[in-house]
C-alpha cells in the first residue's frame, strides 16, 4: 500500500468515526497539511462518495470501489472494513488481557493483577465503540446488506465477555493471599494456552473466513475439558486433606475453581465466535439450543 493510500484510508477512518467538521480538523488529527487532504478526498468528493459535511455515502463507495478498490482491495462490503480492524484490534487486546491475568497468577503479583483489570477498562470501550460503530452503518442504510454487520457487535461482546473472565482471575490475585501450588499451576498453564489458541482459532475464522480452523478449535476445546477435569479432581483431592477450622483456606478453594471455571468459559465462548463465523461466511444458522444442553 502505498503512502498516499495509507493515508487516505486514514482519512476515511476519521471521518467515519469521528465526524469531522472541517478539512483542517482532519488534518490536525493526522497531522498532515490541509492541502494534501484536499488532495486525496477530491476524486471522492467528486464522485459524491465523500460529501461536504465529511459524511461518507457508503452505497456510492461500494458500487464504485467494492470489487476494484485499488486502496482497500476487499471482496467483503466497503463497510466492513470499517469495522473490521476494531475486531482485530480488540482480539489482540483481549489477548494481552488474558495473558496478563495468567501472569499475575503465575508470579502470584497482585500488581500484575492490577494492571489486567486496567486493561479491561480499555476492553469495555473497544467493544462500545464496535458497538456504535455499527449503529452508525445501520442508521444509514437500514434495509440493504449490511443488515449483516450486526454479527461484527456480537462477536465484539463475546470478546468482552473473555474480558470478563479474566477480570476474574486476576481478582483472584487480588483477594488471595495463598499462591497456587506447582501442580496445578502446571495445569493452569496449559488450560491458558488453551485459552490463547481458543480464542485466535475463532476469531481469525470470523475476520478471515478460515471456517477450516473449526476442527482445530474443537481439539482445543476436548483438551481444555480433559485438563479442567484434572484441575478440579486435584481441587478435590487437596480438600480432603484440608482442614476447615480456618475460612480462609476454604474460600481459596471456592476462588480457584472459579479461575478454572473462567479458563473453561473462555473456550465455550470461543466456540460461539467461531459459529457466527459460519453464519457469517456461508449463511449456516447458529444452533438454537446452548451448547450445555447438545450431545
Amino acid at each position: 500500500m502505498t503512502k498516499s493510500n495509507k493515508t487516505l484510508e486514514d482519512i476515511i477512518d476519521i471521518i467515519f468515526y469521528d465526524k469531522p467538521a472541517t478539512q483542517e480538523e482532519i488534518a490536525e488529527k493526522l497531522g498532515i497539511s490541509r492541502r494534501y487532504v484536499t488532495q486525496l478526498l477530491k476524486p471522492l468528493i467528486e464522485k459524491d462518495i465523500v460529501k461536504r459535511s465529511y459524511v461518507i455515502d457508503l452505497n456510492k463507495y461500494d458500487e464504485i470501489y467494492s470489487s476494484s478498490n485499488p486502496i482497500f482491495n476487499s471482496k467483503q462490503h466497503s463497510a466492513y472494513f470499517l469495522i473490521e480492524n476494531l475486531l482485530k484490534n480488540m482480539t489482540e487486546h483481549v489477548k494481552k488481557e488474558v495473558q496478563m491475568s495468567f501472569d499475575a497468577i503465575l508470579n502470584n503479583d497482585a500488581e500484575i493483577a492490577d494492571q489486567a483489570l486496567e486493561l479491561d477498562f480499555t476492553t469495555n470501550n473497544m467493544f462500545e465503540k464496535v458497538r456504535s460503530s455499527v449503529e452508525t452503518v445501520i442508521n444509514i442504510d437500514p434495509h440493504s446488506k449490511l443488515s449483516k454487520i450486526l454479527l461484527f457487535n456480537e462477536v465484539a461482546y463475546n470478546l468482552e465477555r473473555i474480558g470478563d473472565y479474566s477480570g476474574h482471575i486476576a481478582k483472584f490475585v487480588i483477594n488471595e493471599e495463598h499462591p497456587v501450588d506447582d501442580e496445578l499451576l502446571k495445569i493452569l498453564n496449559k488450560m491458558h494456552n488453551y485459552a490463547q489458541k481458543s480464542i485466535s482459532y475463532s476469531t481469525d475464522a470470523f475476520i478471515s473466513k478460515n471456517l477450516e480452523l473449526r476442527g482445530d478449535l474443537m481439539d482445543t476445546e476436548e483438551k481444555m475439558h480433559e485438563n479442567q477435569e484434572k484441575a478440579l479432581n486435584l481441587i478435590a483431592k487437596q480438600m480432603i486433606e484440608t482442614s476447615f477450622d480456618n475460612v480462609e483456606e476454604s474460600n481459596y478453594y471456592i476462588y480457584i475453581s472459579r479461575v478454572i471455571k473462567s479458563f473453561e468459559r473462555m473456550g465455550d465462548i470461543s466456540v460461539e465466535i467461531i459459529e457466527l463465523a459460519a453464519e457469517f461466511h456461508k449463511d449456516i444458522p447458529r444452533p438454537t439450543i446452548p451448547r450445555t444442553f447438545r450431545e
